[in-house]
């Protein structure tokens, strides 16, 4: 009989680590850890042993980490801004995707994904019928909603939630945030981005109006998203966009670019989103509307990770036979 193991190495404060946190536990096959080391964003690592499953084992990953030595390997690939990088930082994953990736894909002939945007994206990409793509969406974890501690401050700020890379485009904001003297900007970044947006605020004039976090809990970022006048993700791309489902859930408006399509999903109506992506003025205008408002939103719907481990669970036992 064919056993599930589960690659649980994605840990970490970021999009992946939290959906792997939150939908490995709510698995309902039994599954066992392959217990491996390293990391699993390695190229290197598509190529490693498995000493702890048998041929005909099923493999799952909660990212995008093949491991090519897998009878059956189902990916949860949460996007692929990867290979709309710039170059030549693009090859080495176009690379990737079109061998370890793509073979682990199609030998399961299924692969999950968070969105309607990314599983387009996906279908796309693979041009391959046989491969079903399915959306088993994204959760929202149950700190967040809107009563409850509100982060105090004695002057009105926005957060922002998410990394320095190019495409998260969070120096707009900072920019902007020099034509709006009267808030400041809270951000929760990995510890190791800290210096990058620190220099940031420092070119823009505005380092004593940012404040910058890492290693926030749950409880507190929610408390953070409510004292907020709103939530900014100036995103250029997102497979799904987690930190405006937390905001909203918690009543506090989002600001976004509107082409950002995951994000526009989600948020609808309930913020303000920005025609132009890389125009600090424009940003500027929005964060000044948000701060004139200081409206609050309904809560959405639908957003579960019950339902998005039970998707998984359903085509776990379908692989498993």
């Amino acid at each position: 009989m064919s056993a599930l193991f589960v690659d649980d190495r994605y840990r970490g404060a970021h999009g992946i680590g939290r959906y792997a946190r939150e939908v490995l536990p709510r698995l309902e096959p039994a599954w066992r850890s392959l217990q491996l080391s390293g990391t699993p964003y390695s190229p290197l690592d598509a190529f490693r042993r498995l000493p702890g499953a048998s041929p005909g084992d099923v493999v799952y990953s909660p990212g995008y980490g093949a491991l090519v030595r897998a009878s059956r390997q189902l990916l949860t690939v949460h996007d692929l801004i990867q290979l709309r990088s710039p170059w030549p930082g693009r090859a080495k994953f176009a690379a990737y995707y079109a061998g370890p990736v793509r073979h682990a894909i199609r030998r399961a002939g299924v692969v999950l994904t968070v969105s309607e945007t990314s599983a387009r994206d996906i279908r796309e990409w693979l041009r391959d019928d046989a491969v079903r793509v399915v959306n088993a969406g994204n959760g929202c974890s149950a700190a967040f909603h809107p009563d409850g501690p509100i982060g105090e401050a004695p002057y009105p700020y926005v957060m922002y939630v998410g990394n320095t890379r190019h495409h998260k485009n969070l120096n707009v904001v900072v920019q902007a945030l020099a034509r709006v003297p009267e808030l400041r900007l809270r951000a929760v970044l990995p510890e190791p981005e800290i210096d990058t947006a620190a220099g940031w605020a420092e070119a823009a004039g505005v380092d004593d109006r940012v404040e910058l976090l890492h290693s926030v809990t749950d409880d507190w970022l929610a408390e953070l998203y409510r004292g907020a006048v709103a939530t900014v993700q100036p995103s250029t791309d997102e497979g799904f966009g987690l930190p405006a489902l937390e905001s909203i859930s918690c009543g506090v408006p989002v600001i976004f670019w509107a082409g950002c399509e995951s994000v526009a999903e989600i948020v609808g109506g309930r913020g303000w989103a920005v025609t132009e992506a890389h125009d600090p003025a424009a940003w500027a205008d929005a964060l000044t509307a948000a701060m004139d408002a200081r409206r609050r939103v309904e809560a959405p719907t639908g957003y579960d990770w019950d339902r998005t481990a039970a998707i998984i669970s359903e085509e776990l036992r379908r692989a498993l036979g």
